[in-house]
């Protein structure tokens, strides 16, 4: 580990586990709380790469090459009307250009498709090859209305894996390696529209990993998605398990997107045995920031509930639900999923007539609610199943800028997981981190760069609400580093913030 990196344990950590952490690994993680950039500067992120670019960046482009701008114009129809992958395939435009862009390192960012598998539903998954070799997965969900008219909704990944591992979901128990950038989360709803030969009409960011953990590539994604795709904001679906001060950050934006937030359990004890992540956003906040959501966009949230039998079917667990969600105002609706099975897994499938009466006693307690159809089973595309099935131990975290050294000694000491011992927080480069000791198993990672010291691959957790009001406070306020490690110290430091 860097000096740096002693530091910050030796401010966190308390005297006991820091004695642990000299003869184990610790698994320290951050989550960076600096301000998302705005879409349209999200969107030069990749700056090689057309996929994502709007026609009039390509217009742009094409003048920067000496080129007229209506060539820019054809880029954007070659790229997401006929979805051409290869920039010698653009017939279109001169030979000139297209080696012109080549030689400038110009590429149009889309991946192979791995592997594909079709239920007997007609629903596919599909396995997309990135330029890394790492793997991720996509479903098609084809529906037919009553009058014949199809409707195809792409479920769409933001992470390759997910570091949550919530224990219901097989995508979290592959293990987590990266974020996705922005093109990788477009391309896949271009290799929906391939596969069925037909234009996409819904997204939902509910495939592999929390969108809400890598919230620059997801809402630069949906800006392209809205404006080149030509998919309706009130289309798109955004979904997360809760992850501190993103709703919030989500809001500023005033999507008129759908906000869909993982719940699963009627109070807080509950969900954090099926959420471990949980721990790190105590509900009585989730709900407010939800509430809150509700009143900035006018957009009413929609709650996830996974039913699994025997641990939040019953009917006292609806009853429970509904007065959480009748404390905390208006402008929800519930969707249940029962559970879909899932290889090693110890949680069941309820029984229809247990879905029916949980639906039944929301809807007695004046709660609008809906069970969704599950699509995909025999293929394991369902919703919780989005496992890579040609994974056969966990992803490698992304090590692109360890030093190799660094990289072997990270390797040797191994990954541990870890209870909560301390929170902090702490500034750098004008932005506010915190750090904790978490019981999610990750990695230490040192700096990417000198304004992100720390990877973001997990969340810090509190015990209480008091010391999440704590560091929402430290946020807004750009607090200097200070400890949470004892009762004592955490009511000095709420005393000294107000």
């Amino acid at each position: 580990m860097t000096a740096t990196s002693t530091s910050l344990i030796q401010r966190v950590c308390s005297v006991p586990l820091a004695r642990a952490v000299r003869t184990r690994a610790m698994a320290v993680v951050s989550m960076n709380l600096s301000t998302t950039p705005a879409p349209s500067q999200a969107l030069r992120a990749d700056s090689r790469v057309l996929l994502g670019l709007s026609e009039p960046e390509l217009q742009q482009l094409a003048l920067d090459l000496k080129q007229q701008s209506y060539r820019g114009k054809q880029l954007h129809h070659l790229i997401y009307k006929r979805k051409i992958k290869d920039i010698q395939d653009f017939s279109q435009v001169p030979l000139a250009f297209r080696n012109e862009l080549e030689e400038a390192g110009w590429k149009v960012g889309r991946s192979p498709i791995y592997q594909s598998v079709t239920a007997a539903d007609g629903t596919v998954k599909l396995l997309i090859k990135l330029e890394d070799n790492r793997l991720i997965e996509t479903v098609g969900i084809p529906v037919k209305d009553e009058k014949g008219v199809m409707r195809l909704t792409a479920c769409v990944s933001s992470q390759v894996g997910c570091p949550l591992r919530c224990s219901f979901c097989a995508t979290g128990k592959g293990g987590f390696s990266r974020n996705l950038k922005m093109h990788e989360i477009v391309e896949q709803v271009l290799a929906v529209e391939e596969i069925f030969n037909h234009r996409v009409t819904n997204v939902v960011f509910m495939g592999m990993g929390e969108p809400m953990m890598n919230l620059k590539s997801v809402l630069a994604a949906h800006q392209c998605l809205n404006k080149d795709v030509q998919i309706g904001q009130r289309m798109i679906t955004i979904s997360t398990v809760g992850v501190p001060n993103t709703i919030k950050k989500l809001a500023s934006h005033k999507l008129q997107s759908t906000l869909a937030v993982s719940l699963h359990a009627p109070n807080q004890k509950l969900r954090e045995t099926i959420v471990p992540s949980a721990k790190a956003y105590p509900l009585s906040a989730l709900m407010k920031d939800c509430r809150d959501y509700f009143v900035e966009t006018s957009r009413r949230v929609s709650f996830e509930y996974a039913l699994l039998a025997g641990v939040n079917d019953a009917v006292e667990h609806a009853v429970e639900l509904a007065e959480l969600l009748h404390e905390w105002g208006r402008g929800y609706h519930v969707n249940l999923i029962p559970f879909n099975p899932i290889e090693g897994s110890e949680y069941r499938r309820p029984s229809k007539k247990a879905v029916q009466a949980f639906a039944a006693a929301l809807e007695s307690n004046r709660v609008t609610v809906s069970t969704r159809q599950t699509r995909g089973l025999d293929a394991d595309a369902a919703c919780g199943q989005l496992r890579n099935k040609f994974q056969k131990s966990p992803l490698p975290t992304d090590s692109d800028n360890l030093q190799p050294e660094e990289d072997v000694a990270l390797n040797e000491s191994g990954v541990q997981s870890w209870s909560w011992s301390a929170s902090s927080t702490f500034t750098s480069g004008g932005s506010v981190y915190s750090a904790a000791v978490l019981a999610v198993e990750t990695k230490f990672l040192p700096a990417h760069d000198t304004k992100v010291l720390w990877r973001t691959v997990a969340l810090p957790r509190y015990h209480s609400d008091a010391d999440y009001r704590w560091l929402t406070e430290a946020q807004e306020n750009s607090t200097s580093p200070r400890r949470l490690t004892r009762k004592k110290d955490r009511k000095r430091d709420l005393r000294n913030s107000g």
